[in-house]
């Protein structure tokens, strides 16, 4: 059975279904990426609507991973509250 991000991210934070956790982060100035999403989110960026592509590329993908290395170097970095 595959698990979305959604689903999982619910039922994580205990969320029985009673709203989109991923909305209540974003409402909260936060966002949820797995590689996927992030690369969607830089090829939208950085390529936009003038690329001759529709999808993110290899490097779109990279760049994600890049990304995501850093993010949870910092999170991992910063003291528990």
């Amino acid at each position: 059975m595959t698990t979305t991000m959604r689903a999982a991210l619910d039922q994580a934070m205990h969320n029985a279904g009673g709203g989109d956790t991923v909305k209540q982060l974003a409402d909260s100035g936060l966002a949820v990426a797995d590689e996927g999403t992030m690369s969607q989110a830089i090829h939208d960026v950085y390529c936009g609507i003038t690329a001759d592509h529709d999808h993110p590329s290899e490097k779109d993908r990279d760049q994600a991973r890049a990304l995501i290395a850093a993010l949870q170097k910092v999170a991992s970095s910063l003291p528990a509250v």
